[in-house]
């Protein structure tokens, strides 16, 4: 049985064996159920899955999107690279480092800006997409294979409007604007 299996089938039994409590309202519902419980378990699986494919390269899937945007984009100053993947620039410092340390980035300083510190990608960047790519589009692929692929569109059509409704009220990292907010990063 895969992984997004065995956790499925876990989530089931838990959340049928599970009754609504005595709590009040939302806090008595089946936790199970409940959108961020599930969104926060499908990013568990998704990170195994990835892991499975691409482990071997020692690469996450979020260090997977910086070298995939720096692939699209080019050389490009952190806080751009920050709001493109949508992570806050202190974590993406520190991924960077490590893209860095690996040979995988180059850091220069841009000469339109001397305070500007740009990152593209080295040719060890690129060839590790170049063995990745296929490994890390079956990751995304085993993720959604136990939906017909109707709505495997349908999901990520969703998912796409909830955030571009949610960006216009958050800041590009996910993190709520007014500061009262939990972050999630990967």
């Amino acid at each position: 049985m895969t992984v997004a299996k065995t956790a499925r089938t876990e989530e089931s039994a838990i959340v049928k064996n599970s009754a609504p409590s005595e709590e009040p309202g939302w806090r008595g519902g089946v936790l199970q159920g409940r959108p961020g419980f599930l969104i926060r378990r499908l990013h568990q699986i998704h990170t195994a899955l990835f892991l499975q494919e691409c482990g071997e390269e020692k690469i996450t899937p979020i260090m997977y999107s910086v070298l995939s945007a720096l692939s699209q984009i080019g050389p490009v100053d952190q806080t751009t690279l920050a709001r493109t993947v949508a992570i806050d620039k202190t974590n993406m410092a520190d991924i960077l480092e490590r893209l860095r340390k690996r040979g995988l980035i180059r850091r220069r300083i841009s000469t339109k800006d001397r305070r500007v510190r740009l990152t593209g990608l080295t040719d060890e960047g690129r060839d590790l997409l170049d063995r990745i790519d296929e490994k890390a589009e079956r990751a995304h692929l085993r993720t959604l294979e136990d939906l017909p692929p109707a709505e495997q569109a349908q999901l990520v059509t969703l998912m796409t409007r909830i955030v571009e409704a949610k960006d216009t009220s958050t800041d590009s990292t996910g993190a709520d604007s007014t500061g009262d907010g939990d972050s999630v990063v990967d």
